[in-house]
């Protein structure tokens, strides 16, 4: 494994990879850094221009994104108090505030190094785990594929903050898109409705950019009602040199926090599309929990940054240990490099490491970089992107969506997929304007054409269904997904409670 690990380093570090590496981790560091942008946006901007590298030069520009953008967000959510993702809200409770009181440097260097650090221990985690747990997988049958894939649906629409009948709905509209077209075992057309372009199926890059970037585009235009700048709330001037030594110090002298929040996020990001939003969350509650000082929090203390910053890009090793040793995408940013893998003719999953060691050490080693690029980066351009996120709306989303149309034609130089885009596209935002999370029906899509194999795989392998469940792994799943459902239950209830006392007492 060392050898491979060396091999993929040095490989990695010449000028061919290096390069888009670098690009894609200063690309995704601006897109986090810009509220509205998303990582996910960006890497789907990023990925036309990857449709002619090899697979590992795109890759490695893609994991640079993902890593970038993990600690991109932190610039702007310490600076004006707005997270430039949805992984940075936890660190604006401690971050603004340590910032108002005249220690912005201290601040953005805290997140800073608590990405790096954090981001290295989710690397460990990412290349010791991601081998074991392939050799597992490559256990599974397509029973246990089957209950797999059902447990990942299951936990992401049984996870939705608000409406749980939505979130099983959302989910259920993905796995009907993945029906369009042709019965992927007989070849037989379902559901065309007489369109040609339909009667292929339906490529699931132009879905996910649809649904993604320009539902969230409409979205945010919508929301800022044609405000077209960010205010800061900080004075112009502002000094962020700070003493590295000092702030490493402050984050190493807590090793075991710093430990606990990693592990944290790499958990969050193993279970599929919960995010790194709420890994950032969660490690921000834990360290609230564990501290001598909790009433502090809240008022810019060094641990709520820690434990936002860690957390969250630890979560990006989680995440790529989900796609490469099992073939599911953790989150949406992950969905599109398994896109990427796709287009490249690689099969993702249990296999995917034994069939593609250069190609897997590669990536590990990309991810390994990507965390001293991103530090080299901000090191040389927070204050510059502190200019760029006051860029008007209105001239960088049309940008964007230019971006986004040309990448889906590009996929098969098609107008088919221009078109899939744009009707997703409306469907996103009004899924969105109506309640429905995205992330299960992205997921429903993902996953919907490996359940439905596998479900005919185990039926014309042995016709009797309770091999399901007398299967003892694959009903271990299922049993799973029939508690991540009943949990999800309890929580909306037990939410619903809480809200209607609190409406009750509102009313006295």
């Amino acid at each position: 494994m060392y050898e491979l690990l060396a091999a993929g380093l040095v490989n990695i570090a010449q000028v061919k990879y290096l390069l888009p590496l670098f690009f894609g981790t200063l690309a995704g560091v601006v897109g986090g850094a810009l509220p509205g942008v998303t990582i996910t946006m960006t890497i789907i901007v990023v990925l036309p221009f990857t449709f002619g590298l090899d697979p590992l030069q795109g890759l490695a520009a893609m994991t640079g994104v993902y890593v970038g953008g993990s600690a991109g967000g932190l610039v702007t959510a310490v600076l004006l108090g707005i997270p430039g993702t949805p992984a940075a809200i936890a660190t604006v409770f401690d971050g603004h505030p340590m910032a108002k009181k005249g220690e912005p440097g201290r601040a953005i260097w805290l997140g800073v190094w608590a990405s790096f650090f954090g981001g290295l221990l989710g690397g460990v985690f990412l290349i010791g785990a991601t081998a074991p747990l392939a050799a597992i997988a490559l256990q599974f049958g397509p029973w246990e594929f089957f209950s797999l894939f059902i447990l990942a649906v299951s936990m992401v629409a049984g996870l939705t903050e608000a409406s749980l009948l939505k979130g099983l709905i959302a989910g259920g509209l993905g796995l009907i898109v993945t029906v369009l077209g042709s019965d992927p075992v007989m070849g037989q057309e379902r559901l065309t409705l007489g369109i040609d372009f339909v009667k292929g199926g339906i490529d699931f890059l132009p879905v996910l950019i649809g649904v993604f970037a320009f539902a969230q585009i409409m979205g945010e235009i919508e929301r800022s009602g044609g405000k077209a700048q960010l205010a800061g709330s900080l004075e112009r001037g502002v000094k962020l040199t700070v003493s590295h030594a000092k702030v490493i110090w402050e984050i190493l002298s807590r090793p075991f926090q710093l430990l606990w929040f990693a592990f944290v996020g790499v958990l969050i990001g193993v279970l599929p599309a919960i995010g790194a939003s709420a890994a950032s969350m969660m490690a921000y509650d834990q360290a609230k929990k564990i501290s001598r000082r909790p009433e502090k929090f809240g008022s810019g203390i060094p641990e709520g940054i820690i434990a936002s910053e860690s957390s969250n890009n630890a979560n990006v090793g989680g995440s790529l240990v989900t796609i490469m040793a099992f073939g599911i995408p953790g989150d949406s940013v992950t969905a599109v490099m398994l896109g990427a893998l796709t287009i490249h003719g690689i099969q993702s999953g249990p296999l995917f490491i034994s069939q593609n060691p250069q190609l897997a050490y590669g990536i590990f080693a990309a991810y390994l970089l990507a965390h001293p690029i991103m530090v080299l980066i901000l090191a040389l351009g927070a204050r510059w992107m502190l200019r760029i996120v006051t860029l008007p709306k209105a001239a960088l989303f049309p940008v964007v969506l230019v971006l986004c149309v040309i990448g889906a034609y590009a996929l098969n130089n098609t107008m088919a997929n221009v078109y899939v885009l744009l009707v997703f596209g409306v469907l996103g935002y009004l899924m969105v304007k109506f309640g429905f999370p995205l992330a299960p029906f992205i997921l429903g899509v993902i996953l919907g054409d490996q359940i439905e194999i596998n479900l005919v795989r185990s039926i014309m392998t042995d016709s009797n269904p309770w091999l399901f469940i007398t299967r003892p792994i694959s009903g271990g799943l299922l049993l799973a997904s029939v508690l991540s459902v009943l949990f999800a239950l309890w929580q909306h209830r037990r939410m619903q409670k809480k809200t209607a006392a609190a409406d009750g007492d509102s009313d006295f």
